[in-house]
């Protein structure tokens, strides 16, 4: 394994000491610097006793059905959207729909409250009517608060995905509670499970929830009631309960580690916007050595490009996969989206001089002989075998500071660590290239190359589609009118207009100021000429 330092601050010393970076036994580099740096691109850090990494919604849906039984004091659920007609477990001919879920649970526990934060817009979004949620009788429940958080930047929205059950578990990731985001990882291109509420069947879509024990989860607690205080103006303090179990049956990927939390605000009035999420998966991706690993459902990030460009055209760079979504949902997403996906991709090509460069999306085989595209909703950066990070942030402009999210990071500590995140990966690749993923971890031990994987393993009806049609010649800055449809940070009209009256103020008066000074000098020079010297005066 390789080795890298990692600072520890003591009140009179600075020590470092020695954890994995992944790399293969018996070889070492130089110590550098950890990826994950306190107060600089996380918000915080915390211990978890055990992580694991939930992948595809029926997974995740599956734990926390089982995990919210246990809840006896705070069920916090804060997302983009929610419906509360969606099944837990829709392959449970006896499953309840979740709001009838929930409200059988506060009628047997006294003491549980159950707060529910949603982006007010979201419903609205995904079309929903808001009548949906005041028709029920369990969001009228004393124990159920649902609010719909509006946002303060215009156009903003809330994007963040957790879950808390009593600070003792908690769920962080990409997948809201809410229609057409539950499948499983076969992701058939028909499957009779896969509908929503109304009955209308959706397209498969991979998504990774992570579900943390431990201090980490009483972090994601800390933020889930610092966002309802901020909507609501309540203030709930932690809960006392500890009761609440690991869940049965989920093995955890990683075991007594630390978990970093990062997250993006927007700035607004006298609040200052936070951008940890975006810093720290600037500072991962410059600090890879040799495998970058990217899911995401766009890949638009001008920043992002700029540093993998940069990656590129390092004789020695790293490689890069990125396994993103074709698709998409209207018109200006696929204008502004798509259209900077493209031009994206395109640079990278041209950059591409030393072939380290695969982007693609999956597909999986339909009945009638064609291919079915598989909608990629996950959010994940793997750097060699030494960092993850899985959240909610997109690599578009909105998620870098316009829009709320939380992301989630380990850095491997040990070989144990790091060999578990080269393993979540590995499945990750296979499960796209419909592999089992003993073929995946061979193959690179013996290429030591993930663009050799995906090459020489592409070769099935399910499996990764490269993107057509997209040449090295053409346009690569942003497509007109980015910044309306996917903007970097909140649009300020007001701050704007004021900062340019006091720069047009402070020019006009340094102008006056000059010109007063100009207009003394003269007066001075005139003054001395017409004025009689000395020994000319009377006495």
């Amino acid at each position: 394994m390789d080795f890298f330092a990692v600072a520890t601050h003591g009140k009179r010393s600075l020590a470092w000491k020695t954890v994995f970076t992944g790399s293969p036994p018996g070889r070492w580099r130089r110590a550098r610097r950890p990826i994950i740096k306190e107060a600089e691109n996380i918000w915080r850090s915390a211990p978890a006793e055990r992580v694991s990494f939930l992948v595809d919604g029926a997974a995740y849906y599956a734990c926390l059905d089982r995990v919210l039984e246990q809840a006896e004091e705070q069920a916090w659920i804060t997302g983009w959207d929610f419906d509360p007609r969606i099944k837990l477990r829709p392959d449970d001919p006896d499953a309840t729909a979740l709001g009838t879920k929930l409200e059988a649970l506060v009628a047997k526990k006294p003491n549980l409250r159950i707060r529910i934060l949603i982006w007010a817009m979201g419903p609205i979004y995904s079309g929903k009517s808001l009548r949906l949620f005041r028709e029920q009788e369990w969001a009228s429940h004393p124990q159920i608060e649902l609010r719909f958080a509006r946002h303060h930047a215009l156009r903003g929205s809330h994007h963040q995905k957790l879950v808390s059950i009593d600070d003792r578990i908690a769920f962080v990731g990409g997948i809201d509670l809410t229609a057409r985001r539950w499948d499983t990882p076969d992701h058939l291109a028909e499957n009779e499970l896969r509908r929503d509420p109304d009955g209308n069947p959706y397209d498969p879509v991979h998504d990774i929830q992570v579900v943390l024990e431990g201090e980490a989860s009483r972090a994601i607690g800390d933020l889930c009631r610092s966002r309802w205080k901020s909507s609501v103006g309540e203030h709930i303090g932690a809960p006392t309960s500890r009761d609440v179990a690991w869940p049965p049956g989920i093995e955890p990927l990683l075991t007594n580690c630390r978990i970093a939390i990062a997250r993006t605000e927007p700035g607004f009035g006298k609040r200052r916007g936070r951008q940890e999420a975006l810093r720290l998966s600037l500072d991962a991706l410059r600090s890879a050595r040799r495998h970058i690993y990217i899911e995401n459902q766009y890949f638009a990030s001008h920043r992002i490009g700029k540093v993998l460009c940069e990656r590129l055209q390092e004789p020695d760079g790293p490689e890069i996969v990125v396994i993103t979504t074709r698709s998409s949902h209207g018109f200006l997403e696929r204008i502004v989206m798509g259209g900077n996906r493209d031009r994206l991709i395109r640079r990278l090509k041209r950059t591409d001089r030393y072939g380290r460069l695969r982007v693609a999306y999956p597909v999986v085989p339909a009945a009638d002989g064609s291919e079915q595209e598989v909608i990629i909703h996950s959010k994940v950066v793997a750097i060699d075998e030494r960092f993850l990070r899985v959240g909610s942030s997109n690599f578009n402009h909105r998620s870098e500071g316009f829009d709320t999210e939380c992301d989630v990071a380990v850095e491997a500590a040990n070989e144990a660590q790091s060999a578990a995140i080269a393993g979540f990966r590995n499945a990750l690749l296979a499960e796209h290239l419909g592999c089992e993923p003993e073929r995946i971890d061979n193959m690179l031990q013996e290429t030591g190359s993930l663009v050799a994987v995906v090459d020489r393993l592409n070769t099935r009806p399910r499996g990764l589609r490269t993107f057509d049609g997209i040449e090295g010649h053409g346009a690569t800055a942003l497509v007109w009118g980015t910044d309306i449809v996917d903007p970097r940070s909140p649009f300020r009209p007001f701050r704007r207009t004021g900062a340019l009256l006091r720069r047009w103020i402070g020019q006009l008066f340094a102008l006056l100021s000059r010109l007063l000074a100009l207009s003394q000098r003269r007066t001075s020079a005139i003054d001395s000429e017409i004025k009689p010297s000395g020994s000319g005066r009377k006495k």
